[in-house]
């Protein structure tokens, strides 16, 4: 079992334990961290490991510190009605720690009710007020989060924080202080996942590798390290195929995406799948480990000519520098279950798609051609390649 460099460990996040058993951890580390009153937010997947007998709310109520029954208000995305309970039940409840026990959307929503938390307002919470909190300076210490993951999205490892507004749009924030505190990584709580969470979610960091390597911004040394974290999901995510279960194997899925999102947020956030990937789950309904399954192979097609160096690279580590990486990593998709079957995308239509091209261009084409190697000159360039058919690769 692969484990975390520590030297990739960021500035605000004390540890990362990974293959830990994830209660008795907790406990260890909520001792240390001493806090009054404990609020746990997790998603309705994860509570059957968290409630009962000697399990982590029982424990937490022997200890005194329990601040309120579990939140679930957290759905996929992050969307702005179950945040902002989350946001209102903690203040509500004097919360001074956070622990979040679930996939992205939770581990983000912890981030977002420590911002709340730290606010001091008597006021209900909105999204206005959440990212007028996250703009301050200085900005006052957060409480602390321990987070608890049971897919691959790796939220959990970023200083960024993401919701899904009542009007369908992506919003979040950013800043240092939003990193959490402690990360246990304990395969025991991914059981029974289904497939396109469980491999959805781990292909995202097949993109987040993807997307520090061909970044405008990245560096030598930030490539070197997410090649280094693509090799790891590479040869797990194949395993995993195998054997969905093997505790050993997600560990490592963990390891690996833990380091190539680490790449991606040193000066690389947001690539550009995430930029319009986010907009098109948030639009669509569309879970963000499918949308790297429909759309990451052809951003990467569509920039080819601009990166070939670096895609290159990308070729080698899957073995084979003579195929092109889209090729690769489009058949990579294909593998892994759930993610090939393109999950809630049948319902996008063609005139959709080419409405949506027309959106991204009209709202957002100075940020993506920040982003991109290649220029977007017109939304026909955002649907072709959207729109680009999977076996010319």
């Amino acid at each position: 079992m692969l484990s975390v460099p520590s030297n990739l460990i960021p500035p605000g996040m004390k540890a990362v334990h990974v293959g830990a058993p994830f209660l008795s951890t907790a406990i260890e580390e909520l001792k240390a961290l001493n806090p009054q009153r404990v609020f746990v937010l997790a998603n309705r997947s994860s509570t059957r490991f968290l409630e009962g007998d000697g399990k982590l709310m029982d424990e937490l109520q022997k200890m005194g510190v329990l601040a309120a029954p579990m939140c679930t208000s957290i759905g996929m995305g992050g969307g702005e009605t179950g945040l902002l309970e989350a946001c209102d039940k903690a203040y509500k409840c004097g919360a001074d720690c956070v622990v979040t026990v679930g996939g992205g959307a939770v581990q983000d929503a912890g981030k977002f009710v420590r911002l709340w938390l730290s606010t001091k307002s008597g006021e209900g919470a909105t999204v206005k007020g959440i990212q007028e909190a996250s703009s301050r300076d200085p900005m006052p210490e957060l409480p602390p989060q321990i987070a608890i993951p049971n897919s691959f999205a790796m939220a959990e490892a970023t200083h960024v924080a993401g919701l899904t507004t009542n009007a369908k749009t992506k919003s979040g924030v950013a800043h240092p202080s939003l990193m959490p505190t402690i990360i246990i990584y304990d395969a025991t709580i991914s059981e029974g996942l289904p497939d396109w969470v469980r491999f959805g979610t781990a292909f995202r960091g097949v993109e987040h590798a993807i997307g520090a390597i061909t970044h405008p911004k990245a560096n030598d040394d930030i490539r070197a390290q997410a090649l280094n974290g693509l090799a790891i999901l590479n040869e797990n995510l194949n395993l995993l195929v195998e054997n969905p279960e093997c505790k050993i194997v997600q560990s490592n899925v963990y390891v690996g995406g833990f380091i190539s999102v680490r790449a991606l947020n040193r000066g690389c956030y947001p690539a550009l799948g995430h930029l319009i990937e986010n907009h098109y789950s948030a639009r669509f309904d569309v879970h963000q480990g499918s949308c790297s399954g429909i759309m990451c192979a052809r951003m990467m097609h569509y920039h080819r000519e601009n990166s070939k160096e670096y895609q290159d690279r990308i070729s080698a580590v899957f073995g084979d520098a003579s195929v092109p990486a889209p090729r690769l990593i489009r058949d990579l998709a294909a593998k892994l279950p759930g993610v090939s079957k393109n999950h809630n995308d049948e319902n996008v239509t063609d005139e959709m798609l080419k409405e949506f091209s027309r959106w991204e261009f009209d709202n957002h084409i100075a940020r993506l051609n920040q982003l991109s190697p290649k220029e977007f000159r017109t939304a026909d360039d955002i649907y072709g390649m959207l729109a680009e058919p999977l076996e010319k690769l």
